[in-house]
């Protein structure tokens, strides 16, 4: 067996592991590059295989750092299995669509308004080739072991994170890989805790929140604060929100501070994507994948007024008076929220609010980094809005939360390789793992390969 790393090495996004047996070859994740300039145009590099001669592509769940390429492997000739749960299916059914509409639309956007040094500006993929892709997906059932290609298996386990994510273990019948995924947090409010880390040969585990811990304060108070604040002023909320995950997480806290008088009853809140409308649907269907009853669930998908045109969407932009704007890209990368950024930004009664981690280079890193100015669509825009983050929202498992996952695997692995973060954090992840567990550890450089 051995394994190529084609991403998610030096940054958090572009996870793709190319696993190869003596009689097949899968890819473990197929994500997007996201946030510097230079990793974005690794999207447009031809990958170091032919996607035609994989076997299958396994999935550990939906976010577009970890499937968003999909559509372009499969125009690039990849005709096998996308293994992934069930609800993870649900999600790309979604995701991928959405991906490939908002590439098209920036690309026109660019193009009418000469924004651009391309011409014309083109889309890394289109609508229609992401849904060409859905046809290839094939899910499967957590905790059973199921073949995915000859002479190997796989095993998906519960890494709570998002619905329907997992970490993986891939087997050959004499060795077994465990990769994790991204890691949820076992205090999650809405997602159920990652399961145990089973007996495995080698480890290859995220390292997004590798070098920080969680804020032990409760969230709920800084970002019903931040809204009552904003309110006061008279401003409006802006909250760039990834629409898997992160917008059910805020939607259900919105209720929750509703209900308990934290913010305002009559409050106006808008959920401005109607991929996230969908995806927050499908948490009914899945609901042994999270921790809501019924009743959590319904007022979840009953705490916003969702938006979806794009004329309802640039209508928010022109009334006046407190509101609150969820939207979606996460890190402000792109979607919606980049023109509600643009209107409300350089206004001092309004509040950008970033939910957790921002991926060096992206447009959301910058503002929590205190840029004065932002770019959007060739645009300079002052920066008078406040800019705040409440980083303990996050969805991912911090260094303690990490270390304790790896700390119920029973006897160390021959070895365990730490990827998806930025090098600081893998680098004290790393550093953790060798002094306090006395593991065999790696943080392997981008396109290593090595035999297991």
């Amino acid at each position: 067996m051995r394994i190529q790393f084609l991403g998610g090495t030096g940054t958090v996004t572009g996870s793709k592991y190319l696993v190869s047996g003596e009689h097949a070859s899968i890819l473990l994740d197929c994500g997007l590059f996201q946030g510097y300039k230079q990793l974005r145009l690794r999207n447009w590099v031809r990958l170091p295989l032919d996607p035609a001669r994989l076997d299958a592509v396994v999935l550990t769940h939906a976010h577009l750092d970890h499937s968003g390429y999909l559509p372009l492997l499969v125009k690039s000739g990849f005709r096998g299995k996308i293994l992934c749960s069930e609800a993870t299916a649900d999600l790309c059914r979604i995701l991928l669509p959405d991906s490939g509409h908002l590439q098209e639309e920036d690309a026109a956007f660019l193009n009418r308004h000469g924004a651009t040094r391309h011409s014309p500006a083109l889309p890394l993929y289109t609508e229609e080739d992401a849904r060409i892709c859905l046809r290839q997906l094939a899910p499967v059932s957590f905790d059973r072991h199921v073949a995915v290609a000859p002479g190997l298996g796989a095993t998906f386990r519960r890494a709570g994170h998002i619905l329907g994510a997992a970490s993986v273990a891939l087997d050959d019948g004499r060795r077994r890989i465990t990769f994790s995924g991204d890691l949820g947090r076992s205090d999650d409010p809405v997602m159920l805790a990652p399961a145990p880390l089973e007996a495995s040969d080698y480890v290859v585990v995220e390292s997004t929140y590798g070098d920080r811990l969680h804020d032990k304060r409760d969230p709920m108070l800084a970002l019903g604060a931040a809204i009552r604040e904003t309110s006061a002023r008279g401003g409006v909320v802006v909250i760039p929100a990834f629409a898997v995950g992160r917008a059910q997480n805020l939607l259900y806290a919105m209720h929750r501070l509703k209900e308990s008088g934290a913010i305002p009853a009559f409050l106006p809140i808008f959920l401005d994507s109607p991929m996230a409308k969908d995806a927050t649907a499908i948490y009914r269907r899945h609901r042994a994948d999270h921790r809501l009853d019924q009743a959590q669930c319904e007022a979840m998908c009953r705490a916003a007024t969702i938006i979806n045109t794009v004329e309802e969407s640039k209508e928010l932009d022109r009334r006046q008076g407190p509101k609150v704007i969820i939207s979606a890209s996460g890190m402000a990368t792109g979607g919606r929220v980049l023109h509600h950024i643009k209107a409300f930004v350089e206004d001092h009664r309004n509040t950008i609010l970033f939910a957790g981690f921002q991926a060096g280079g992206t447009r959301g890193a910058a503002l929590v980094g205190g840029a004065a100015t932002v770019r959007i669509h060739g645009q300079d825009l002052r920066v008078r809005a406040q800019v705040a983050c409440v980083d303990n929202l996050s969805a991912h498992a911090d260094s303690d939360g990490l270390m304790a996952w790896l700390g119920t695997l029973g006897a160390a692995p021959r070895r365990t390789f730490v990827t998806h973060g930025e090098p600081g954090a893998s680098e004290a992840l790393r550093y953790r793992i060798k002094h306090e567990l006395n593991w065999d550890c790696l943080v392997p450089e981008h396109l290593q390969e090595l035999r297991l």
